[in-house]
């Protein structure tokens, strides 16, 4: 009977360990970017009772289930208007680059609701710097900055900076007061080919890029597989409500299902102690 009680704790603790997956993706149901996660299971270790040889097949006992691997679903959430410039989405595959400024460290992310700080600087929510092509010649990467610096000498001396739009391969078009434009920068990816050894560092972000086989420079989109970006969109959440509350219940029933064979296995073991009077 331990065999029994061995495995039903170890569905017990890996249908918990489900269940804390549910809950985050339905947590996540309205993250900008977020990708739902999905939980794998393995059998556990089988104890021989005979070995299999001379006609007799072999006698084996499992002793439970275990955790195999909880893996990220990396395919595209709904793309959502939002008429705000600085949000970005990308279209495929790909992620925005950032760099924290304070500790020179960078993240990948697919949430592209970006906003210029006091100094142009394009920037996620937490303040961490979009990388591109920070100078008009597109050729140097850098923090993206939106301002008039690069401005071609057809321009007016007094001319200013008016606007700015990004088109689908992340050239920032600025608009001068005098109606000259021209390429400030270009927003560019970075893509992986193992995004399953990405870390989820929270507030959106990803690291460990070495693991994941990150390409050696970002590159524009639509470039090496990364896809287009659409402005002012956002890439929702791709968690599918349906799917997490039927999992939801699939998990709750295992769970006690599991229970319910540490309660049998007890009542037997009481009935064996009490043979004896």
């Amino acid at each position: 009977m331990l065999r029994s009680l061995n495995s039903a704790i170890s569905g017990l603790q890996s249908f918990q360990t489900e269940l804390d997956v549910i809950g985050n993706n339905i947590a996540n149901a309205n993250t900008v970017g977020y990708k739902s996660a999905r939980m794998d299971f393995h059998d556990a270790f089988s104890q021989t009772l005979q070995a299999g040889g001379g006609g007799r097949s072999s006698m084996q006992v499992g002793s439970g289930v275990g955790a195999a691997a909880i893996t990220n679903m990396f395919g595209q959430g709904p793309l959502s208007g939002t008429g705000n410039q600085t949000d970005l989405a990308i279209s495929g595959d790909g992620f925005f680059l950032l760099r924290d400024s304070a500790s020179g460290k960078e993240f990948v992310t697919r949430a592209g609701n970006f906003h210029l700080d006091s100094d142009g600087y394009l920037t996620s929510t937490e303040g961490f710097r979009v990388r591109g092509y920070s100078d008009s010649g597109l050729s140097a990467i850098g923090d993206l900055r939106i301002d008039a610096t690069g401005a071609p000498a057809t321009a007016a001396p007094d001319a200013k900076f008016d606007s700015f739009a990004i088109d689908k391969e992340g050239r920032v078009m600025v608009r001068l007061t005098d109606g000259t434009t021209f390429a400030r920068g270009q927003v560019l990816l970075q893509n992986v080919t193992n995004p399953q050894a990405l870390l989820k560092e929270g507030e959106n972000l990803y690291s460990g890029l070495s693991l994941a086989g990150a390409l050696a420079s970002p590159v524009p989109p639509g470039q090496s597989g990364a896809g287009y970006l659409k402005a002012s969109t956002l890439e929702l959440s791709n968690v599918d409500l349906t799917r997490e509350f039927s999992n939801l219940i699939t998990t709750q029933r295992g769970f006690q299902a599991n229970a319910r064979v540490i309660t049998t296995s007890d009542e037997v073991l009481q009935e064996l102690v009490n043979l004896k009077r």
